[in-house]
């Protein structure tokens, strides 16, 4: 039978449950960025084209 309590006061889990959500948020973040660099190259830099039309 699992202890849960034992689990839970284990500082490994804590370090491992932390390291995987970070790695998560890190690959989400790269994602969005990826996403923005794609958005630019399909319709350019939107302040470009404000600057460029005055």
């Amino acid at each position: 039978m699992v202890d849960y309590a034992k689990i839970l006061k284990d500082k490994r889990f804590w370090f491992a449950s932390f390291l995987i959500t970070w790695a998560a948020a890190l690959q989400g973040h790269m994602m969005w960025m990826q996403k923005q660099e794609s958005f630019k190259q399909k319709f350019g830099d939107l302040q470009q084209k404000e600057d460029g039309g005055d």
